[in-house]
């Protein structure tokens, strides 16, 4: 074994995760589930130390505010602002941290060596869940199961289902079902880089209901039929002005897949779309799939998952500056890569997650290898293999808390396509003006309806 592999494998079986390298999937016992939000454990299964390189320990003490914040929604500078970076790894010193990075991130520095770098800050762990998102993860510890061939779950929507994970699938279906935003509505511009330096431009106006992320009460289940509700409808570029695609995702993939219903402005109607999942490609550009969505979101259904383990990785993490007003697009969108100095990296642990494709079934996809934050399970990277087995894509998500939502927020997300040498960075939220991300405000589930399509179209 390589020392990467006995490292992983000590690690699961530290934490009584033998059983996860063979395949066998068992719930967690009570003893186990009692470690929750302890000295040891946070109430998501995270290691509560740090880590001798500079992972931080994780403190918890900010939720809904911390100091220096000014307004209850909207752009904050965060709590972190003033902070210079340690160091930056380039093309030229990453060979000291390549234990560090991933295949992606190696791929970017070499392919641009002038272009991207990796700005390294102090690692902070302080913020905290809601009280009751930790109270659904300790009982979903002890109750959640992989059902339906590994097409459902069961548990109580609104946390992970598997804080402890002991197979691929149980870690993949935390990765599509972390705590988020409830509610989420913006105004967002999209860019597509090409390798020449010309940019074509994009705008959406977007919104999602996730009911799950608002179970206080703790009624709604994973095997509800809806997990999350979509509405977006297309200002640019001026080729799909009008068009708005609407639909549902579900919990259970067993008798149902993700739903869409769209405006066509060219005929003035409204359509069932075909199937929109998996690698469906994404307007305008088709540089991303639909299931690329968070790095990685949908049905896992096509891919054998596999649990590699935990690994200390430097990650986008804590970016709140990304998404400043103050920031002109074009200074953002820089070539070949988003502007690195508007980009923030933290060393985090992260748990890997391999999916490889099963055979007889289709996707561009081959193999993927999803890396999800210890604290969160927010996918914060993802690397996506061709039928080849090269690297083909490369997926960042930049995240901020929410001081709306109690919980990290998505904002500028990356596609690298390294064949084409292009770029898509979507959800920008700097030039929206009044409207900028609101979070976790009230919708209904009309707003999402076939008949929302219509009326968003005119």
């Amino acid at each position: 074994m390589t020392k990467s592999t006995v490292a992983v494998v000590s690690f699961l079986l530290v934490c009584g995760f033998g059983a996860a390298l063979h395949g066998a999937q068992a719930k967690v016992s009570e003893q186990m589930a009692a470690q929750l939000d302890g000295p040891k454990y946070t109430c998501q299964g995270a290691i509560r130390a740090g880590s001798a390189d500079g992972v931080a320990a994780y403190t918890g003490k900010w939720n809904a505010s911390w100091p220096g914040m000014k307004h209850p929604y909207g752009y904050e500078p965060g709590p972190y602002a003033d902070e210079k970076p340690l160091f930056t790894i380039t093309a030229q010193n990453m060979a000291q941290y390549a234990d560090k990075l991933t295949e992606g991130e190696k791929a970017l520095l070499k392919k641009y060596p002038n272009d991207y770098r990796m700005n390294v800050y102090p690692s902070h762990r302080d913020f905290a869940f809601d009280p009751w998102v930790c109270a659904v993860v300790k009982k979903n510890a002890v109750t959640s199961e992989v059902i339906h061939d590994g097409k459902g779950i069961t548990g109580i929507a609104g946390g992970i289902p598997f804080p402890f994970p002991q197979s691929g699938l149980e870690a993949i279906w935390n990765a599509i079902n972390p705590h988020r935003a409830w509610t989420e509505e913006v105004t967002y511009d999209v860019a597509d880089v090409y390798n020449n330096g010309s940019v074509a431009w994009g705008k959406n106006h977007f919104k999602t209901m996730n009911p799950g992320n608002n179970n206080k009460d703790m009624k709604l289940s994973y095997q509800d039929k809806y997990n999350a509700f979509f509405y977006t409808a297309y200002l640019l570029p001026e080729r799909q002005k009008g068009f708005v695609a609407v639909g549902y995702q579900p919990n259970d993939f067993t008798n149902d897949a993700t739903q869409s219903w769209q405006y066509l402005p060219g005929i003035r109607r409204v359509r069932e779309a075909p199937e929109v999942g998996f690698d469906y490609p994404v307007p305008p550009a088709g540089m991303r799939t639909v299931d690329d969505d968070y790095g990685f979101n949908g049905s896992p259904e096509r891919y054998t998952w596999k649990l590699i383990g935990k690994k200390e990785m430097y990650v986008p993490y804590n970016n709140f500056k990304i998404n400043d007003p103050a920031i002109k697009l074009t200074q953002l969108t820089t070539p070949h890569t988003i502007n690195p100095d508007d980009e923030r990296y933290e060393l985090h642990r992260v748990w890997v997650i391999e999916g490889d494709l099963k055979p007889g079934v289709r996707h561009i996809y081959h193999k993927r290898l999803i890396y999800c934050d210890e604290d969160t399970w927010l996918t914060l990277w993802a690397d996506n293999y061709d039928a080849r087995g090269q690297l083909y894509r490369v997926t960042l998500v930049n995240y901020f808390w929410s001081q709306e939502s109690h919980t990290y927020h998505r904002s500028t997300t990356v596609y690298h396509d390294l064949s084409s040498g292009a770029y898509e960075a979507t959800y920008m939220p700097n030039a929206a003006g009044d409207n900028w991300w609101r979070i976790n405000q009230p919708m209904t589930v009309g707003e999402f309806s076939p008949q929302a399509a219509a009326r968003g179209g005119h």
